[in-house]
């Protein structure tokens, strides 16, 4: 059997932790930032974990 390929854009978007969670950055703190409040850009700021419902998916893409 060939060896299965990483999903591209996984590996750029996601990072496995030395737990094995796998931790990823926030959307939407790119760009139009004057209208978000700085409460909300904190937040964003912040690595977030995947939940554990979608961690199969990104694992296949992970080839982990």
């Amino acid at each position: 059997m060939p060896k299965l390929k990483t999903n591209s854009s996984a590996k750029k978007r996601f990072k496995l932790t030395a737990t094995g969670k796998v931790k990823y950055k926030h959307a939407f703190k790119n760009h139009i930032l004057t209208k978000k409040d700085h409460k909300r850009k904190k937040g964003l700021g912040s690595p977030a974990y995947v939940d554990k419902t979608n961690m199969p998916n990104v694992k296949f893409m992970l080839n982990i």
